[in-house]
């Protein structure tokens, strides 16, 4: 028994080196969508599609270990659907991340996709690249209608006895500090793109109130809490608002809400420990389909009936966007790939 043991052991030890290719792709830029509404092309778009037929990611690369095959083109960008929520994210990442027929060593990682925005500092349509991200799950949580008077929410972070407790306790998974310098230099180079505007975006926002709220799309640099409950309201937001800032310490400014950031940040930290990818080559950009509370004449139950996806008031120009805003950076980085390549570049550097 301990001779067959030993010869199982040593088959899985040998399994991996016996699977590792000759000469793995190399992967320049990776795009990180979430979600598909039908098929990859050739009918209404998810936040996968306008990339995969724009950047004529024809190549299907099969990944049955995770939510969604991978799709690439000859220019070495690659194209990946995680599935909804944070362990959709984390195991599809992780299964791209640990295949060893790709090299993801020197490969910039762009998430781009929709996302929920607060009126107060971002309007729909419009583009942000966040610094931080929040997770918004790992707490505890009181129905509000048992919380005490003095509290203005239920929702607690883990190990304290009252909302947004001193000292700030840093838990594993719970906040994300993406490369600044990264995020700044993408900003700089896609602040002047124009973002359409519309009538019915212009109708859209008329409903709203809040500081950016009636502002047509614009690029800008904001955070985002990441969490798997799809929250809605002017009370969440006011939430959110307050639990980025005390995770950050007040050094990061709630703009976007979003659902699988976390668990892809969280997969591609473990890759960059087992040396696979470059932490400092992640990028994450959310782009407002739908404002996170309700408008001034509906309640909060009655708006979220009509947050769906497909459905929201900028579905369609929030998916251009995040392509128009996203592709900006990532054709920046494959058209000078011998200068990207060495070495990440920085908010100093001059932009478009």
């Amino acid at each position: 028994m301990r001779f067959t043991a030993s010869l199982l052991a040593a088959a899985l030890v040998a399994l991996p080196l016996a699977a590792q290719p000759a000469h793995p792709i190399p992967v320049k830029v990776v795009v990180v969508a979430m979600f598909e509404v039908g098929a990859d092309t050739g009918d209404k778009p998810g936040e996968l599609q306008t990339w995969v037929e724009r950047d004529h990611l024809d190549r299907i690369i099969p990944l049955p270990a995770a939510y969604h095959d991978a799709r690439m083109n000859d220019a070495g960008e690659l194209a990946i659907v995680t599935g909804a929520g944070t362990a959709n994210a984390a195991a599809t990442v992780m299964a791209l991340g640990l295949d060893p027929r790709f090299d993801l060593s020197h490969a910039y990682w762009i998430i781009a996709g929709i996302a929920g925005g607060s009126p107060d500092r971002i309007s729909i349509g419009s583009a942000a690249w966040a610094r931080w991200v929040v997770d918004g799950d790992l707490g505890y949580e009181i129905d509000g209608r048992e919380i005490p008077a003095s509290w203005s929410t239920g929702m607690l972070p883990l190990g304290k006895e009252a909302p947004y407790q001193q000292p700030v306790e840093l838990r594993s998974g719970q906040l994300f500090a993406l490369n600044p310098a990264l995020a700044q230099w993408a900003y700089n180079y896609t602040r002047n793109l124009a973002l359409d505007d519309t009538d019915a975006l212009r109708q859209a926002r008329a409903h709203f109130d809040g500081k950016a709220a009636q502002l047509p799309p614009f690029v800008t640099v904001g955070d985002e809490v990441s969490s798997s409950t799809f929250w809605h309201g002017k009370l969440m937001d006011a939430w959110a608002t307050r639990w980025l800032d005390y995770f950050t310490a007040g050094k990061g400014t709630f703009v976007t809400t979003a659902m699988e950031d976390t668990g892809t940040l969280r997969s591609l930290e473990y890759l960059a420990k087992a040396q696979r990818v470059d932490a400092n080559r992640v990028l994450v950009l959310r782009t407002v389909s739908n404002y996170d509370r309700q408008p001034r004449e509906l309640t909060a139950p009655e708006s979220l009936q009509t947050q769906r996806v497909q459905k929201y008031s900028a579905y369609l120009p929030a998916i251009e966007n995040a392509y128009r805003v996203g592709h900006a950076v990532a054709a920046e980085l494959l058209a000078h790939w011998d200068k990207y390549a060495a070495s990440t570049p920085t908010a100093q550097e001059p932009s478009r």
